[in-house]
């Protein structure tokens, strides 16, 4: 029996350990998770560019919520964490929850513009500028 229980501690010992993270190494990994979600916006904005390239109409009105929906991001991320006097106030987790909440953020927004990429069913009414899915 004993025999057989220092292995499983063991395993469970080195289990732990190897998943454990320093508050940097956390602060670190969370921000480059918002860098990547950030890099796909990117990509999916200048994609959805190139398909509706001759559509400047919708091209200045897709500019307009980019540059608006950047500010609701940006105020979304003051209203969670106001600036305050004291230096420190949200700790050393402050960089981490920044880059989460962005992330968060971030993510919403890829898959409100992938619906201009994706399309919508033939048939809805109100799609707007949004094409028709192709099958």
């Amino acid at each position: 029996m004993m025999r057989n229980l220092i292995p499983l501690l063991s395993i469970v010992f080195f289990s732990f350990k190897g998943i454990s993270q320093t508050q940097a190494e956390m602060n670190t990994d969370l921000q480059e998770s918002y860098n990547s979600s950030d890099e796909e916006l990117n990509a999916v904005y200048q994609a959805i560019i190139r398909e509706y390239k001759n559509d400047t109409i919708f091209l200045k009105a897709l500019r307009f919520s980019q540059r608006n929906w950047i500010k609701f991001r940006d105020s979304e991320l003051k209203m969670k964490y106001p600036e305050r006097e004291i230096r420190g106030y949200y700790g050393s987790v402050y960089p981490m929850c920044e880059a989460s909440y962005l992330d968060e953020l971030t993510k919403s927004r890829i898959k409100t513009l992938k619906v201009w990429l994706d399309g919508i069913e033939e048939g809805d009414v109100c799609s707007g500028s949004v094409k028709i899915a192709r099958e």
